[in-house]
């Protein structure tokens, strides 16, 4: 017995550097850029209830009349109060040629979850004012808004009752699902979008929803993403850190991405 344990001994010693080296990564890619985001946060966020928040156009787009140009935009914002410090809320907007109005398309906690023309479709989310993701604009435009409507008709969420605010699905869940219907576009979604790589398949592996690289998820909580467009994107309990070689940027929690824009 005297000898088995003693033999067990230098097995575990070399685990232990590995094991120290892979909890100060996980440190300093994780823990320590939340740590950070959220001591500036909760400095900055005034954290003003739902009822109180503006919620009125940040006057970003132009009024649709104005460009007969048909449009995809993707929009972010913080979301309100203490989540803000990780997360982003995601929705997309649409227009056809020579339309006279946009329609946005969002996912939500209450009542049928997505929902249309809630809000204007630049809106300040809780107050904050939101970022633009992507624009697609003119002919280019014209086939996506056409998927998109599909995809938005098709999407097997949409019950009251389909969304759940962590892991997924919930409204970054559903943009994801919208967003794969058009990889062509190869919008991707900020990294602090937390719930954007929650399957709707429930699939462990498949395709990166721009379709030039693979996912692999463990039901939204823990996975890797490794795609020309995505680039790289670990997922843990939701919270993305990775690198983006095609734009070069850094993905940390809290701060999202850190660098060049995605699109």
């Amino acid at each position: 017995m005297a000898l088995k344990a003693a033999q067990s001994l230098p097995t575990f010693a070399h685990a232990m550097p590995i094991l120290r080296i892979s909890l100060l990564t996980f440190a300093a890619a994780f823990l320590a850029p939340l740590a950070a985001h959220a001591a500036w946060w909760l400095s900055y966020d005034d954290a003003v209830a739902w009822h109180r928040a503006d919620w009125s156009s940040a006057g970003i787009l132009p009024p649709a009349r104005a460009k007969p140009d048909a449009a995809v935009y993707v929009f972010a914002a913080r979301t309100g109060r203490w989540k803000g410090i990780f997360a982003h809320h995601s929705w997309i907007i649409v227009k056809e040629r020579d339309a006279t109005r946009y329609t946005r398309f969002d996912k939500v906690a209450w009542g049928r979850p997505v929902k249309i023309n809630n809000w204007a479709p630049d809106a300040r989310w809780y107050g904050h004012t939101p970022m633009l993701v992507a624009a697609i604009e003119g002919p280019q435009a014209e086939p996506l808004v056409v998927k998109i409507k599909a995809a938005v008709a098709r999407y097997p969420l949409s019950e009251p009752g389909d969304y759940s605010v962590w892991p997924g699905p919930n409204s970054n869940s559903f943009i994801a699902y919208v967003l794969a219907a058009i990889p062509e576009a190869g919008v991707v979604l900020p990294p602090t979008a937390i719930g954007k790589d929650w399957r709707v398949d429930s699939q462990f592996a498949g395709l990166a929803p721009s379709r030039t690289g693979v996912q692999l998820s463990l039901g939204g909580f823990f996975g890797i993403t490794f795609a020309w467009v995505e680039g790289l994107e670990i997922n843990v309990l939701g919270l993305v850190a990775g690198l983006d070689i095609r734009r070069p940027a850094l993905k940390l929690p809290g701060f999202g991405r850190i660098g060049l824009p995605s699109a």
